[in-house]
């Protein structure tokens, strides 16, 4: 006697709507100082792998644009500014890893911002 594998039913964009997956959830239950940190968290590393610290070596690394990770600084700064009262225990992290990129952006430019003038510094102050 040969066993047949068993037939699932057919797919329907409907199951979807009934229930979702049991690893996401709904924006509104997302407590803010999580939305936060995740979007400070994602500018953070995207400005580390524009700066090239995700290679072995930054300087010749493809994925290096001083011109991005500027970008990218500047959001963080004012995101993690704006926000810290709110984030508590996760400020003081988020602080340090931002004064991080922006010290490996003064490191990586050939001709480094002067001091008040780097990415970001217009809202944490100069970063030496």
């Amino acid at each position: 006697m040969s066993e047949q594998p068993s037939q699932q039913p057919a797919y329907s964009p409907e199951d979807e709507r009934r229930t979702p997956p049991p690893d996401i959830r709904d924006l509104e239950d997302i407590p803010s100082v999580e939305v936060i940190s995740r979007a400070a968290v994602m500018l953070l590393s995207a400005g580390a792998e524009r700066l090239g610290l995700a290679d072995a070596d930054p300087d010749t690394s493809p994925h290096r644009d001083l011109d991005e990770a500027r970008r990218l600084i500047t959001a963080l700064a004012g995101l993690v500014t704006a926000s810290a009262e709110y984030l508590g225990l996760h400020a003081g992290p988020l602080r340090d890893g931002l004064q991080s990129l922006q010290k490996a952006f003064r490191e990586a430019s050939v001709v480094p911002d002067a001091p008040g003038q780097g990415p970001g510094e217009k809202y944490t102050g100069p970063v030496y």
